[in-house]
C-alpha cells in the first residue's frame, strides 16, 4: 500500500507538469491551415462570432492583484465563442479568450498566447480562470498594454466534440480564426489590432505557436503577418525526439504514458490509425483509454487510471509503429511535427530547459536547427522542471516583445 501511494504521487506530480503550474511541417509538406480545407462559403464566416461573455473586468490594481505582479492596465476579458473548421475541414465552433486593456490607445498590438497540455474542457483559458494558470498568462500581457488572445483549441472550453491533441492544423485554423473574432470585438469597442501578431505558447502550445507563426510568416492567413515568435518547451520533434526518449526513459513514464495515450487516442479519430483499441494498448488500459481521453477527465485521474508505463501501455506492434512510422501513422505524425521547417526573416527565441524530464531539451535544438536562421535563437533555462520553464520564461518574453514592439 506504501509502494502504491508513493508511485500514485510521483504520478500526481509528474501530470501536473504537463500543462504547468496550477498555481497560477517539412517544406514539401502543406502548410498547417491549408490542410484543414474549407469551401468559399465556409470560409466567409470562419470567425464570426457566435458569443462573447465577459468574464472578467479589472482594474489596474486588480489585474496587479490577479497577477500577483505589478499591471499597467486594467483588462476586459471576454469568452468568445466563434466559428472555424474540425479536422475535415467542415464548418464547426471552438471558444478562446480575448483580453483587451483599459488604454487609450485605439489601434492595439496583439500577442497570441497557446495553451500547454490540458484534457479537461472546463480547464481551457476562456473558461477557467482560477486554478489553471492560462488565464493569468493571457492577461499578464493585456495588462502590459496588449490585445491578448488564447485559443481554446477545438474540443476544448465550450467547443464541441473531442480535442486533436497536437494536431498542427487546426490548432492554426482555431487560432487564426480566434484572432479575426478578436478583431470585431475590438471594433465594438471601436479599436483596431494591429495585423503583425505577437506569438507565444508553451508545451503543447509551444508546438501550436510555431505552427502558426510558420502560417503567419508565410503569409497564408490574408489579413494578419507576424512580428515575433517566442515558444516555450514545445514538443516540436515528435517522431525524432519525443518518441524514443518517451520509449527509452528520458522522460518520465507517467509523462510518456499520458502523451501516448493522448495522442494515439486523438489522431485515430483522424487518421484511422487502429479498429479496436486492443490493436494499440494492452490490457486492461484498452478497455478504458479512449474513455479517458472524453474531455470530463482530469490530467490527474486520468494519470491515476494509466498507472503503468509506455511499454505496458503499448501493444508490440504499435511501439515498433511508433519507432518507424508509416501509411497512416506517418501521416498523423507529419500533422504534429514539422512547424519549425521554415526560414523566418522576423525574431525567433525558443525557451526551453535542459533538466526537463517531459519534453527534452532536444526537441528546441532540432527546432533551432530547422529554422536554420540568425533571426532564431534558443535560451537553456537550466536544470529545472517541465512546468517552470512557463513561469521563467514567459516573464522575460513579454520584456522582449515590450522591447520590439512595444504595445501603442
Amino acid at each position: 500500500m506504501i509502494g502504491s501511494t508513493r508511485r500514485a504521487v510521483a504520478v500526481l506530480g509528474a501530470i501536473v507538469l504537463l500543462g504547468g503550474s496550477a498555481a497560477c511541417a517539412a517544406a514539401d509538406k502543406p502548410d498547417a491551415d491549408s490542410r484543414a480545407t474549407s469551401t468559399p462559403a465556409e470560409q466567409s464566416i470562419r470567425g464570426e462570432i457566435v458569443s462573447a461573455t465577459p468574464v472578467a473586468q479589472m482594474s489596474a490594481a486588480d489585474t496587479s492583484t490577479y497577477l500577483n505582479a505589478s499591471a499597467r492596465n486594467g483588462i476586459d476579458a471576454y469568452r468568445v465563442v466563434y466559428r472555424t473548421i474540425d479536422t475535415s475541414g467542415r464548418p464547426t465552433t471552438a471558444s478562446g479568450l480575448v483580453v483587451l486593456p483599459r488604454t487609450d490607445s485605439r489601434r492595439l498590438r496583439v500577442v497570441s498566447y497557446a495553451h500547454g497540455t490540458l484534457s479537461l474542457k472546463s480547464d481551457a483559458p476562456s473558461v477557467n480562470g482560477t486554478t489553471r494558470p492560462d488565464r493569468a498568462r493571457t492577461i499578464m500581457f493585456a495588462g502590459a498594454g496588449y490585445a491578448a488572445v488564447a485559443p481554446d483549441y477545438l474540443g476544448l472550453g465550450e467547443g464541441p466534440g473531442f480535442h486533436p491533441y497536437t494536431h498542427a492544423p487546426t490548432e492554426v485554423s482555431a487560432s487564426v480564426d480566434l484572432l479575426r473574432a478578436a478583431r470585431a470585438v475590438a471594433a465594438r469597442e471601436q479599436r483596431e489590432l494591429d495585423p503583425d501578431i505577437l506569438v507565444t505558447g508553451f508545451s503543447q502550445g509551444g508546438q501550436a505557436a510555431t505552427a502558426l507563426g510558420k502560417a503567419l510568416h508565410a503569409g497564408q492567413i490574408p489579413g494578419f503577418g507576424l512580428a515575433a515568435l517566442a515558444p516555450v518547451s514545445g514538443p516540436y520533434d515528435v517522431q525524432n525526439v519525443q518518441t524514443p526518449a518517451g520509449l527509452d526513459g528520458r522522460v518520465m513514464p507517467a509523462s510518456a504514458v499520458f502523451y501516448f495515450a493522448y495522442w494515439l487516442t486523438s489522431m485515430n479519430r483522424i487518421h484511422h490509425l487502429y479498429d479496436s483499441p486492443a490493436e494499440a494498448f494492452q490490457q486492461p488500459y484498452a478497455a478504458t483509454v479512449e474513455a479517458l481521453f472524453d474531455g470530463n477527465h482530469t490530467e490527474i485521474a486520468i494519470g491515476a487510471a494509466l498507472l503503468t508505463a509506455p511499454q505496458q501501455l503499448l501493444t508490440p506492434k504499435f511501439i515498433a509503429w511508433s519507432r518507424n512510422p508509416t501509411g497512416a501513422a506517418r501521416d498523423a505524425v507529419a500533422d504534429t511535427d514539422g512547424t519549425c521547417d521554415w526560414t523566418p526573416r522576423v525574431p525567433v527565441h525558443l525557451y526551453a530547459a535542459s533538466g526537463d524530464r517531459s519534453i527534452p531539451y532536444a526537441n528546441s535544438e532540432h527546432c533551432l536547427q530547422a529554422l536554420h536562421s540568425d533571426k532564431a535563437t534558443l535560451l537553456d533555462l537550466g536544470d529545472i522542471d517541465h512546468g517552470s520553464t512557463a513561469r521563467i520564461a514567459l516573464p522575460q518574453i513579454l520584456e522582449v516583445f515590450q522591447q520590439q514592439a512595444p504595445p501603442t
